[in-house]
């Protein structure tokens, strides 16, 4: 059985964990392959955005444990410099927008990796868990840097201290993800929203996503700076002047992502 299922759909990557019997959780062979997928995504130009999720129950029960236990396995600074710190490396430069669809428990790393994610929904009966605390690691994969900027820093402090499960309504409240689907709707309500983006002006987009991942250390100046920089692209490309004609045409744009 392939650990990840990847397949296309016109304009729309759509990836999706398939270790349904671990939760999804991640191993060495796994972690490689998404970082295969996520490369090709970049490369691809006729892929223009980037759906994640889950088979089964869970979106991703985060590292299988097993591997860990196992005397020939990987230690854990390997597990981090060569599986989830490239991942979320490249998740955070892909020119394209990535939407995790959360089908079910996203714990430890699979929870963070989806919070690396640029729009992040969620089925009813999913939940979030910051699950390092209960055998004594600490949040990686992005989660010290993601998390407290999502949702404050003393609710994220009490999240990964305490291992808390927190509901998918009640992550919506805090504003830790996007939106939350009745489960009966869920697959086709993000498929939806994921092929929504893909038709979007994904250049303008992709700037939008860099001038966020800047802002993340950027202070106001240099921001201004930076979005004085990017306007002028953005406003270079065929999509612009696709949405402005349509806009005054009073008819729906089509655009192309150039």
């Amino acid at each position: 059985m392939e650990a990840i299922l990847f397949t296309q759909v016109d304009n729309l990557a759509i990836i999706k964990l398939n270790r349904p019997k671990a939760f999804n959780s991640f191993n060495r062979p796994m972690a490689l392959k998404l970082q295969e997928i996520l490369k090709t995504c970049a490369d691809k130009k006729e892929i223009r955005a980037v759906f994640l999720t889950g088979e089964g129950r869970a979106f991703c029960a985060g590292q299988d444990l097993k591997e860990i236990t196992d005397p020939n396995g990987p230690p854990l600074t390997q597990i981090l410099e060569e599986h989830y710190n490239p991942i979320v490396r490249q998740m955070r430069a892909l020119p394209k927008p990535i939407i995790a669809a959360v089908n079910g428990v996203a714990a430890g790393a699979g929870a963070n990796l989806a919070l690396a994610c640029d729009v992040v929904v969620a089925t009813k009966s999913a939940s979030f868990i910051q699950a390092f605390s209960k055998i004594g690691l600490i949040p990686d994969s992005g989660g010290t840097f993601f998390l407290p900027r999502l949702i404050g820093f003393q609710k994220a402090s009490a999240l990964m201290m305490l291992g808390d499960k927190v509901s998918a309504e009640e992550a919506e409240r805090m504003g830790m993800i996007y939106k939350v689907f009745d489960d009966d709707a869920f697959g086709e309500a993000a498929l939806l929203l994921a092929q929504k983006l893909a038709n979007m002006p994904t250049k303008g987009l992709a700037m939008t996503k860099h001038a966020l991942n800047q802002s993340l250390s950027n202070n106001l100046e240099e921001q201004l700076l930076l979005e004085e920089q990017l306007q002028p692209q953005a406003g270079q490309t065929e999509d612009y002047k696709e949405g402005v004609a349509a806009f005054l045409e009073k008819r729906k744009p089509v655009f192309k992502g150039v």
